[in-house]
């Protein structure tokens, strides 16, 4: 499959078959793809913490809040995503140009980890509304939880949505 395929067909899950694991095979490849991503003067400024089992069904319930993303709790994997630190280059970069690169790095992280998950048939879905020191707390984290994703295959016959995005005229300028 070729990428633009690959991206066409990538959607946000929100219906998992709960009964459906997602082999350890496909986990290792989806990892190990992860961190390939590039980030800014190679700092890699992300921790990843795989939850499974009971696990993750702690820490789907701390995504939850105001009846949020009830369907996480369906997601046999939710991979948790937190800062780790920069190196020295990134850390100076970041300061003096006043860009959050450790926000970008962790964009391209999770970029990566659905992209790779969608190409081995499994689903995903990129959450941000979460309670950071409770996740923390079941992880045994230090540092600030940015995003979850949760990871699984959809429920038979979910179906796939026309992505709907603005007219090219409105977000690309070619000069």
């Amino acid at each position: 499959m070729d990428f633009y395929n690959l991206a066409e067909m990538r959607q946000s899950c929100r219906k998992y078959n709960p009964e459906k694991q997602v082999e350890k095979e496909k986990l290792d490849l989806i990892i190990d793809s992860s961190l390939l991503a590039p980030s800014a003067c190679n700092a890699q400024p992300y921790k990843i913490t795989v939850c499974k089992s009971e696990t993750a069904k702690r820490v789907a319930q701390e995504v939850q809040g105001m009846g949020m993303n009830k369907f996480a709790a369906d997601a046999p994997v939710i991979i948790v995503i937190s800062e780790g630190s920069y190196n020295s280059t990134a850390a100076l970069g970041s300061k003096v140009k006043g860009n959050d690169y450790r926000s970008i790095d962790i964009g391209i992280l999770a970029a990566h980890i659905t992209l790779a998950a969608a190409s081995l048939g499994l689903d995903t879905c990129i959450l941000g509304w979460l309670d950071d020191m409770k996740i923390r707390k079941i992880c045994s984290l230090d540092s600030p939880v940015r995003l979850v994703i949760t990871l699984g295959y959809a429920e038979e016959n979910y179906p796939h949505r026309v992505k709907k995005r603005k007219p090219k005229s409105e977000t690309v300028k070619f000069i």
